[in-house]
């Protein structure tokens, strides 16, 4: 094992089921650094004898558990880091939640972390949230890990415990790919084997945490390439336009000839501007402005690299993906997705399968339930630069936001881009779509009905094609019920089923007008995310969307179909309205109430909608 560099920094996370020590080993840590100033220490021996768990001797997780709802229950739910240094190196330390409802917050700690200190509880061993940690911190790219059995103090340091709990980990990890994998037996509540060597544990001939920390080398080999996602655009005055951003992999110098990835524009590096001055020379970490030789077109989230080794662009990729939000993950739904400084509109397009984080083997899954890892394929809308997770961090790694509450729902790393992506070019077509326009006499236009199931959506769609088509104007009707005997007869009523229900029919839609022809969908399309994808898929230009407007109750009393009946009997399960929720258009381009106007009324409205849009 090569010794670092004397000063060299060492980012790690403690991790591993609740109650297991994490905050009190890394508080003893802090406490016998010396790294804890006095009155800080006084603070802590009133805070122990107010919250602490062990009597008038002084609670070593509480330099670490911040949040009064931490010290009042005793366990960890934020990421809390700390600094400390010892003669031979600096560490900064991110305590992580060891509920498995705070995986974000691991997830997020583990992030940026070179190791991991897998702490077991020695009467307890290995638990499924020790197995989930393990895994995770084997996803997050970490090829390093310390378990450290601990609280061998209540168990009479019984080396044959320690032993049977290391064997454990071992076949568990053996599929993990870590490069090294120490275990320390430990009490961190008395010391033992934290930052010297236990006297209570002769049979243990080891190094203690603190001193193994100090000699591990973490260090990485270099990225082949550079990488440099840009963030801002910095132009202060009209004499100077820089690129600014961290230079994420690599090193770059003055002279070197770059490449936009998403554009294959080409530029030469002629300054790098840092806040200390201008430097020949930038190495990866660095904050950094470029200045470059020629006026090309560059902003935010745009990436550049060498160009004689070109970062990769895709727009469909396999990812792991770890899911961190109550609200279901689903297939066809489209989400926010951000890469390095890159953003794209994005959707699971295959949930291919969910890990069995006890077992690792793969396991069939039609949604994302919160903590659930699984490995989907992705689509998004604008091709992005990247690299594999286990190459690259910076360009791997990403994150699924929610459109509407902007909430990070999801972590993903890369693990490879599809072969599609690279074989599936468009098509150009020598009759466009204003050429049939042209020829229809009419432009092209995607009127889209929704309400609830007796609404009226359909009658009034059929009641306006009667009209147009009396006029000469191409149409067509996509109504739900003739879809699903065709096109969509594969899929059933769940939220899942519903989403690419609702994504086909916008695909269709939107290859119909563009043959020029004004299309009506008429569905109950329940989801306003669904409803948003295809006006942004159809081009809201070109998306009318008509909410027909009638209470559940009306709907209830014309049950056509009798489907309201079998739901409250309980013979259909996902009935929107019942048992399934419908979100109604919160700014709809029409509203029509079909319980208070006339159809001829609504359909002469309609009409003239479309004629004031040509």
């Amino acid at each position: 094992m090569t010794t670092p560099r004397t000063g060299d920094l060492l980012r790690f996370i403690t991790c591993g089921s609740v109650d297991d020590g994490k905050s009190t080993l890394i508080g003893r840590l802090l406490f016998e650094s010396q790294q804890i100033p006095e009155d800080q220490i006084a603070a802590l021996k009133r805070d122990s004898r107010r919250f602490g768990t062990q009597g008038d001797a002084i609670d070593f997780a509480l330099l670490v558990d911040g949040l009064a709802a931490e010290r009042e229950q005793g366990i960890t739910i934020d990421v809390a880091y700390r600094f400390f240094s010892s003669q031979r190196r600096s560490f900064i330390v991110a305590d992580t939640p060891g509920h498995e409802q705070y995986t974000r917050n691991m997830v997020t700690g583990a992030s940026t972390a070179d190791l991991a200190v897998l702490l077991v509880n020695a009467r307890t061993g290995l638990t499924v949230q020790t197995r989930r940690h393990a895994y995770l911190v084997s996803l997050m790219g970490l090829r390093h890990v310390v378990l450290a059995i601990n609280k061998l103090d209540l168990i009479a340091y019984d080396q044959q415990v320690c032993r049977a709990i290391e064997s454990d980990f071992a076949r568990y990890a053996a599929k993990l790919g870590f490069e090294t994998i120490v275990a320390i037996p430990m009490s961190a509540l008395r010391g033992d084997n934290v930052t010297t060597q236990s006297t209570a544990m002769p049979w243990y001939t080891g190094p203690s945490l603190l001193e193994y920390l100090e000699t591990i080398d973490t260090r990485r080999l270099p990225q082949r390439g550079s990488v440099f996602p840009v963030q801002w655009v910095n132009r202060p005055t009209a004499d100077f336009r820089g690129y600014a951003g961290t230079l994420a992999a690599g090193e770059l110098k003055l002279g070197d000839s770059l490449r936009v990835a998403q554009s294959g524009q080409l530029a030469n590096i002629t300054r790098i501007v840092t806040g200390d001055g201008d430097r020949s020379a930038a190495i990866a970490g660095d904050a950094i402005t470029l200045c470059l030789d020629r006026e090309i077109d560059i902003s935010r989230g745009d990436v550049l690299s060498r160009a004689d080794l070109p970062v990769e662009t895709t727009d469909q990729f396999e990812a792991t993906i770890i899911w961190l939000h109550e609200e279901p993950g689903l297939a066809s739904r489209r989400y926010d997705l951000k890469l390095a400084s890159q953003w794209s509109g994005a959707s699971i397009t295959a949930i291919k399968h969910r890990v069995n984080v006890n077992t690792l083997a793969e396991e069939p899954a039609r949604k994302l339930d919160l903590n659930d890892i699984t490995v989907c394929n992705i689509a998004t809308t604008q091709s992005l630069a990247f690299e594999r997770y286990s190459e690259s961090r910076e360009l791997g790694g990403f994150i699924l936001v929610d459109r509407y509450t902007h909430a990070t729902v999801a972590a993903g790393l890369i693990r490879h881009s599809l072969r599609r992506a690279q074989n599936v070019h468009r098509q150009s077509l020598s009759v466009d779509r204003t050429a049939r326009e042209k020829l229809n006499g009419h432009p092209g236009k995607v009127l889209w009905f929704t309400g609830l199931s007796g609404s009226g959506k359909s009658t009034l769609a059929n009641a306006l094609e009667v009209e147009l088509h009396a006029r000469g104007i191409h149409t067509y009707i996509l109504d739900g019920d003739n879809v699903r005997q065709g096109l969509n007869r594969d899929l059933g009523f769940t939220d899942t089923d519903r989403v690419e229900n609702i994504r086909r029919i916008a695909e269709v839609a939107k290859l119909m007008m563009d043959a020029g022809l004004i299309v009506m969908t008429s569905f109950i399309s329940p989801f306003r995310g669904e409803r948003d994808l295809a006006r942004e898929l159809i081009g809201p230009e070109n998306f009318v969307e008509i909410f027909v407007d009638t209470p559940l109750e009306v709907c209830e009393q014309r049950d056509v179909k009798g489907l309201y009946k079998k739901a409250r009997e309980g013979k259909i399960p996902n009935m929107t309205g019942v048992n399934s929720p419908y979100e109604a258009p919160l700014a709809p381009d029409v509203t029509v109430r079909t319980q208070e106007t006339p159809l001829a009324e609504s359909v002469r409205a309609l009409r003239k909608l479309l004629e004031s849009a040509d």
